[in-house]
């Protein structure tokens, strides 16, 4: 499909991470065309990175846009024409026979707008020539869904088969549906509700302040040698307990004092648990940017699809696409509930909705774990076409070599 593969001229990525040979790149906004904000700030130059899979058809109508979650990339799946491409975050869900079947759909995945895996974001350079850290417009869910919206118009896809993602990429899903209804047909909300909650605003406000009270973090301004990790760590160990369930962690740790890692200096001893919570906080800290998880964490603090529309059921009538929403029995950073209130609003607001529960002792996680329980639930709200794809002639890329 369109777009570039060239990478751009200088590395706003993490060096703990590395793109798959698919990944593509494209100019969404330009000084000619420049991108506002819900906010009333402009980005005068805006890039996506992209993956996709299967072919478009002549009608341009299999299109399946699936959205990453908080620290995702484009590479929802590996491609089986690239030898050793690594796997992606849902692999299971993905390519011949899967749920999301690339024999019938052309499967598209962006890194989100104020990520750090190719798309701008805060990291990325200003026309002055300097990164914009914490000059970078603040972002809401909106935003994002704005120039995904306009990666689909540089593909010349006017509508989508389906919008689908889990936790921050659930809310993508949803909040396309509501501002974009006459282009999706089916939306799959996966681990997310019509608005995040105070809880979940408290745990992101605690990963916030892990990263700025980190002395490297330096007002967001750090080095790229100097980066503070500890601060992205311990955000990603507050992270990983709201992921979690206390069935899932009793199951797999319980009191056991036998840690298998030992990294960080321990107090009296150490908990297999904390080890665990060392062990994922050193991990992301290598592969993710500090000022991204900023902004990313306050985007997940926006969403509420009522917000200026007249509340959450004034905005559910604005959803015409079949829409399934699933929620996780052990969830707490979107619990259960309030998922399934979101379908009863746009229910009962006339539309095609409908929830399902995942009846999982695994969290908010489960979403990227129970694969097999998912798979017939998520065929059946994606939906197959019948036949297969036939690829459409590409449409001519307007995107720069590099940038």
């Amino acid at each position: 499909m369109p777009g570039t593969a060239a990478y751009p001229r200088v590395r706003t990525t993490p060096p703990g991470w590395e793109p798959s040979k698919a990944q593509r790149y494209v100019t969404v906004a330009s000084p000619q065309d420049p991108f506002v904000t819900e906010r009333g700030e402009v980005i005068d130059s805006v890039h996506l990175a992209y993956e996709t899979w299967g072919c478009l058809n002549a009608a341009r109508d299999n299109a399946v846009l699936v959205f990453h979650a908080l620290t995702g990339d484009a590479h929802a799946a590996s491609h089986p024409d690239l030898p050793g491409d690594r796997a992606g975050w849902w692999e299971p869900l993905i390519g011949s026979g899967c749920p999301i079947d690339t024999d019938h759909y052309f499967v598209i995945c962006a890194n989100a707008l104020g990520s750090c895996y190719g798309s701008t974001g805060p990291r990325s350079l200003a026309r002055d020539g300097r990164r914009y850290n914490l000059r970078f417009p603040q972002l809401t869910v909106r935003d994002l869904v704005a120039a995904q919206l306009r990666l689909l118009d540089h593909l010349g896809i006017a509508r989508v088969a389906c919008a689908i993602g889990g936790s921050v990429g659930g809310m993508q899903a949803l909040e396309m549906a509501v501002i974009a209804p006459e282009r999706v047909e089916r939306a799959v909300v996966v681990a997310a509700s019509g608005r995040f909650h105070a809880q979940g605003i408290a745990y992101n406000e605690l990963q916030r302040r892990a990263i700025m009270l980190d002395p490297c973090w330096a007002g967001g301004e750090y080095a790229d040698d100097c980066n503070p990790r500890g601060g992205v760590a311990l955000a990603r160990m507050v992270g990983m307990i709201t992921f979690q369930s206390d069935e899932s962690m009793t199951m797999r740790f319980g009191r056991s004092t036998d840690a298998r890692y030992h990294a960080w200096p321990e107090f009296h001893g150490r908990y297999d648990v904390e080890g665990y919570l060392h062990y994922q906080g050193d991990k992301l800290a290598q592969r993710f940017d500090a000022n991204s998880y900023l902004y990313l964490s306050r985007v997940m603090d926006s969403h509420d699809i009522g917000r200026d529309r007249g509340g959450v059921l004034a905005a559910a009538a604005l959803v015409r696409a079949r829409t399934l929403l699933i929620g996780i029995r052990s969830d707490i950073l979107f619990p259960p509930s309030h998922v399934s209130a979101t379908a009863d609003a746009i229910a009962a607001c006339g539309g095609a909705a409908r929830y399902w529960e995942l009846n999982s002792p695994h969290g908010h996680d489960a979403f990227l774990k129970e694969f097999e329980r998912l798979d017939a639930i998520l065929r059946d709200g994606v939906g197959v076409p019948p036949g297969a794809a036939i690829c459409a002639p590409p449409v001519a890329s307007t995107a720069a070599a590099a940038f």
